[in-house]
C-alpha cells in the first residue's frame, strides 16, 4: 500500500514541478519581451527628441534667408510642441506625423533660397536632420518588430493563459496617419 501512495505522491510533486516551471519560464520571457518593447520604445522617443532638439537651429537658419515664411515657421514650432508633449504612442505618431508635414513645407522654402541652400550651417542641420529620420525610421522598425514578438507571445496559447494571469496586455504599434502619407504642398505665389 505504500508504493502506490509514494508513486502518486512524486508524480504529483514532478507534475507540481513542471506546471511551476512552465508558469516560471513563460512569466520570464513575457517580462523580457515586454522590456524589450520599452527599450524600443525608448529609442523611438530618443530620436524623436533629438530631432526636436536640431529643428530650432534649422528654423533660425531658414528664417535668416525667408523671413516671410512666418506661418510656415509656426506651424513647424507648433507641431514640435506637439511632439514634446505627447505621452502615448498614438500621440507620438499623430504627433510626429503632423511635425513631418510641417517640415517638408520648412525644407521645400530651402528649394527657392540658392544662397540657403550652400550655407554651411543648413547643409550640416539638413544632413543631421536626414541622418535622425533614418534613425527614427529604423527605431520605429524595431521598436514595430518588438510588438510584433510581444504580442504573438502574450496570445499564443497556452503563454496566452499565463499572460492573462499576470495582466500582461497588447502594446500598441507605432503607425504613421494615413494623412501624412501625401506629400505637403507648397505654394510660394502669395
Amino acid at each position: 500500500m505504500k508504493n502506490p501512495l509514494i508513486i502518486t505522491l512524486i508524480v504529483l510533486a514532478v507534475i507540481a514541478v513542471l506546471v511551476f516551471g512552465t508558469i516560471y519560464g513563460t512569466y520570464n520571457q513575457l517580462v523580457a519581451l515586454d522590456e524589450n518593447v520599452n527599450s524600443k520604445w525608448s529609442q523611438i522617443d530618443n530620436q524623436l527628441q533629438r530631432r526636436a532638439d536640431l529643428i530650432p537651429n534649422l528654423v533660425e537658419t531658414i528664417k535668416g534667408y525667408a523671413a516671410h515664411e512666418k506661418e510656415i515657421f509656426d506651424s513647424v514650432n507648433k507641431a514640435r510642441e506637439k511632439l514634446l508633449s505627447a505621452n502615448t504612442v498614438a500621440e507620438k505618431a499623430a504627433s510626429n506625423d503632423e511635425l513631418n508635414t510641417a517640415l517638408g513645407r520648412l525644407l521645400a522654402i530651402a528649394e527657392n533660397y540658392p544662397n540657403l541652400k550652400a550655407d554651411a550651417n543648413f547643409r550640416q542641420l539638413s544632413d543631421e536632420l536626414a541622418g535622425t529620420e533614418n534613425r527614427i525610421a529604423v527605431a520605429r522598425m524595431d521598436y514595430n518588430n518588438a510588438v510584433q514578438a510581444y504580442n504573438t507571445k502574450i496570445r499564443s496559447f497556452p503563454t496566452s493563459i499565463i499572460a492573462n494571469m499576470f495582466g500582461f496586455k497588447e502594446r500598441e504599434y507605432f503607425k504613421t496617419d494615413e494623412a501624412a502619407k501625401t506629400v505637403p504642398k507648397v505654394d510660394f505665389s502669395k
